[in-house]
């Protein structure tokens, strides 16, 4: 795919790898139609980003609200006129076993993890059959891959994203927009500092978590988004970003039920 000249739409802009993916694009010539949730994060990434060539606008959006959803197309056709690139990137994290996570937060998660990236499919396909080339692309993570316990939630959203990005590029095969899923594994953002706990977890044992888990997040935000930009850029189905991600998809498929026990004991050690 030529990025040069794309209109690219891209939420969860605002921090981590959504603002390296906007700044490795504009680098490369594209239009951004830039959405967050957190308008301060948001600004700054515009400011980042709008000395470059391309058209940039900025969407203050809250991606688990359908109705605004909805009217964003509209809003972007206003000021760029096209749509070639959707890159539904947004998300959030929440720990604890299944039991332990409250209804609530359970729906919570999966409105912001999995609904949001079929409401902006919705919303956008249409607008991408308009043009010659286009690209859907779909952040599910390494948790999209391997089910670790405590992770029931999040694993369901992810796992939910890669099947629907999977049999959507199935069904649209025979047409000019191609589907990639995208499996990061351990990338230095803050989702893990950010992530919600159980309600009446333990404080202390929480930040504990917190930190073991940010200690394996390794690869800078921004080698993440080169990794990205040159699967869109060879059309590629999916995108394993890091070598963690890229080694425990091997083990999950030679051990498909019994992988955890062999990584249980690592991590363990």
């Amino acid at each position: 795919m030529i990025l040069r000249d794309a209109v690219v739409v891209l939420t969860g802009a605002g921090s981590g790898i959504g603002r390296a993916l906007a700044l490795a694009l504009a680098a490369r010539g594209c239009h951004l139609a830039l959405a967050d949730i957190n308008a301060e994060g948001l600004n700054e990434t515009v400011r980042m980003v709008e000395a470059g060539p391309g058209r940039v606008s900025m969407h203050l959006l809250d991606v688990a609200n359908r109705v605004a959803v909805a009217s964003l197309p509209d809003e972007v056709m206003r000021f760029h006129g096209q749509v070639n690139l959707l890159i539904n990137n947004a998300g959030v994290a929440l720990g604890g076993t299944f039991e332990q996570v409250s209804e609530a937060d359970f729906d919570w998660l999966m409105r912001i993890n999995f609904d949001s990236v079929v409401c902006m499919t919705r919303a956008f396909l249409p607008l991408l059959h308009q043009v010659s080339e286009a690209r859907i692309v779909n952040i599910s993570s390494l948790f999209g891959l391997i089910a670790p316990p405590g992770q029931a939630a999040y694993c369901a959203s992810k796992f939910a994203v890669r099947g629907f990005s999977n049999a959507l590029r199935h069904e649209l095969q025979d047409t000019h927009i191609g589907v990639t899923v995208v499996h990061p594994g351990g990338v230095n953002t803050s989702i893990a500092k950010s992530a919600k706990g159980p309600a009446g977890a333990d404080p202390e044992e929480e930040e504990r978590n917190r930190k073991a888990v940010q200690k394996m997040l390794r690869l800078p935000p921004e080698r993440a988004a080169e990794i990205i930009i040159d699967g869109i850029e060879r059309n590629r189905g999916r995108v394993l970003v890091g070598s963690d991600a890229k080694l425990l998809s091997v083990i999950e498929r030679l051990m498909p039920v019994n992988y955890w026990k062999l990584l249980g004991r690592l991590l363990k050690k």
